[in-house]
């Protein structure tokens, strides 16, 4: 599995494009080229990327236009843009780029220092909010088994009626309930409402699980 970011570099110059894969190269990430904003926006229809690095003056559909409609898209509104701008450009440039989503501006000769370290920043918020996503969803799936056996567990009557709540089951949900408590204090931006119900969800089998047992998880 190819843990890598990808990273968006459109431009409509060759030579733009090979100094931004040169300084880039030393990060060790996939680097994606897009040669107008055309090509970017259908890049981004299959791939998930960590930061684009657009550049403002294009043919056909520019930079800011770009910009524009990758933050009409719900899959990519939130993808950070950092555009790519002349020194000598129009002071106006600031003003629309931030407006159109903007979140940093470069302009052209690239500082190398100060390019990879923007981008830098910008992969490994990407890596972690990905490590927290798969955690999240890796206790769903621990959560889902539970409720899953909770309920044959239910069809399963012991002495005096109950069902007999192996001792595994609730050992199982208090490591479910460790790993959610870490996961909470790290939950990437908009993904409160899912680990709210997932949280609901875990205390209910819980309560179910440990009522069924006549023990404490």
């Amino acid at each position: 599995m190819d843990d890598k970011a990808k990273i968006l570099l459109v431009d409509d110059r060759e030579e733009n494009l090979i100094a931004l894969e040169a300084i880039l190269s030393s990060l060790d990430q996939d680097l994606v080229r897009a040669r107008s904003g055309e090509e970017a926006l259908k890049a981004l229809l299959t791939d998930e990327y960590a930061v684009i690095l657009l550049d403002v003056v294009m043919p056909g559909m520019d930079g800011f236009e770009t910009a524009r409609d990758i933050k009409r898209r719900k899959k990519t509104r939130d993808l950070p843009i950092i555009f790519l701008t002349a020194v000598n450009s129009d002071p106006d440039y600031a003003f629309r780029g931030y407006a159109a989503g903007a979140v940093d501006f470069i302009s052209k000769p690239f500082d190398p220092w100060v390019l990879r370290a923007k981008v830098s920043v910008f992969v490994e918020l990407h890596n972690k909010n990905k490590q927290l996503r798969d955690q999240t969803a890796l206790l769903r799936e621990q959560a889902a088994l539970l409720r899953d056996q909770a309920a044959l567990l239910q069809g399963r009557p012991g002495e005096g009626g109950a069902p007999p709540v192996p001792p595994a089951a609730l050992d199982r949900l208090t490591e479910v309930l460790e790993q959610l408590t870490v996961v909470g204090k790290r939950i990437p931006a908009g993904a409160e409402d899912d680990f709210a119900e997932l949280d609901r969800r875990i205390a209910a089998l819980r309560t179910a699980l440990t009522s069924a047992g006549g023990r404490d998880a």
